[in-house]
């Protein structure tokens, strides 16, 4: 939902597009618009008080063409599965909660409209401020910790795959008063409100104080792309740097390309930097680029894999060669993390023990959420 907040265009608001709202508007004669949090590709989010509870909640208003309402049934079916499973296992609290659904009449005909608890702003967010050096790897082993834990539940409980991890759609909450000022209600990276606190003399500080940012939770959000382990509901998922191996080569996917996604997080809420950032060539596509860079930093991939789906030659000419990128700068984990990061050996090793399971090639032998969590590295202070 993060990464699509843009400003809204006239143009999106005609038959099939986004619904024109006003400060004041009532929803559903209980949802009062305050103010738009965002707006996206398909959907505008509005921070609303709900007057029947005298609480706010963040209303996501999809765009009224009847494909964004089949998949926003599609949302509501997964997250009510969320929420009722969330009362047999404590683990769904890492996930938001869908706490209403409505449809309501527009001018551009009927929207689709989902109800949830307001969160703070996105790890991206967050992120932003610790861009050069990556995130204190305690908040960064507590936050995994949360994720997986929810990841999980997803999983095992529901039989959910996400679909879409990233920072974007990790959101922060306090749960104490001091957070307040830090995680104003819903604040969005686009209104350019700082999360960093005011040092002496009132200049801004490049970091939170480490008890305040121990003190920040975090919860997986928006489903949107989110499909049930038995019915995938599309073959391209995720989005591009965190994109498993399988997705890329057209293969039949599952959990484990959550735990790929989660691999790609852990690596750059630690460094401040993507693990895979694919770019576009002259004579290349990023999908190219993003298969070669994968092969660089973890090795051949088994002709097993690379040629088990009838498209390989798209990517390869002959098992281990790609066939547009002809030189690769084969690098190890280990290798980019003590020269590019400075990590110490001590560091390293517990983190790339802790990573290269959730990253193994073959989907079956990649590392469980639950067995992510058990990790030595994720539990060591």
């Amino acid at each position: 939902m993060e990464e699509r907040m843009q400003e809204e265009v006239p143009a999106a608001q005609r038959s099939g597009g986004h619904h024109s709202v006003r400060e004041g508007e009532v929803f559903n004669t209980r949802y009062q618009a305050l103010r738009k949090l965002g707006c996206g590709t398909f959907a505008t989010v509005w921070l609303c008080q709900d007057m029947r509870r005298k609480k706010h909640v963040a209303v996501k208003v999809l765009k009224s063409r009847e494909g964004f309402a089949e998949a926003a049934q599609d949302e509501v079916a997964l997250l009510r599965c969320v929420s009722s499973m969330k009362k047999k296992d404590q683990a769904g609290e890492n996930i938001v909660c869908l706490l209403d659904d409505f449809r309501m009449i527009g001018e551009n005909g009927f929207h689709a409209c989902l109800v949830f608890e307001v969160l703070g702003p996105s790890l991206r967010c967050l992120m932003g401020n610790y861009a050069a050096q990556g995130l204190p790897l305690p908040f960064v082993k507590k936050s995994l910790q949360q994720v997986l834990a929810g990841l999980h539940f997803l999983h095992q409980r529901c039989r959910i795959i996400h679909a879409d991890i990233k920072p974007e759609n990790i959101l922060l909450y306090g749960c104490d008063k001091s957070l307040q000022r830090l995680l104003p209600d819903m604040l969005d990276c686009s209104q350019r409100m700082d999360l960093r606190l005011k040092g002496p003399g009132g200049d801004v500080c490049n970091h939170l104080e480490e008890s305040d940012l121990m003190s920040i939770e975090v919860k997986i959000a928006d489903l949107g792309s989110a499909c049930w382990t038995y019915k995938p509901f599309s073959k391209e998922i995720q989005t591009q740097p965190y994109r498993a191996l399988e997705v890329l080569l057209g293969l039949d996917y599952g959990t484990p390309a959550d735990i790929w996604s989660m691999g790609c997080l852990a690596f750059e809420m630690a460094t401040g930097e993507c693990l895979f950032d694919p770019q576009p060539g002259k004579y290349f596509s990023r999908d190219d680029d993003h298969v070669a860079r994968i092969i660089e930093l973890l090795g051949r991939i088994p002709p097993q894999i690379a040629f088990s789906w009838n498209k390989s030659t798209k990517f390869f000419s002959r098992p281990g060669a790609l066939l547009r990128i002809s030189r690769l700068s084969p690098r190890s984990l280990h290798s980019v993390l003590a020269d590019r990061h400075n990590w110490t050996k001590h560091e390293v090793t517990p983190f790339t023990s802790f990573l290269l399971p959730a990253l193994r090639y073959a989907p079956e032998r990649r590392a469980t959420a639950a067995q992510c969590l058990q990790h030595a590295w994720l539990n060591a202070p």
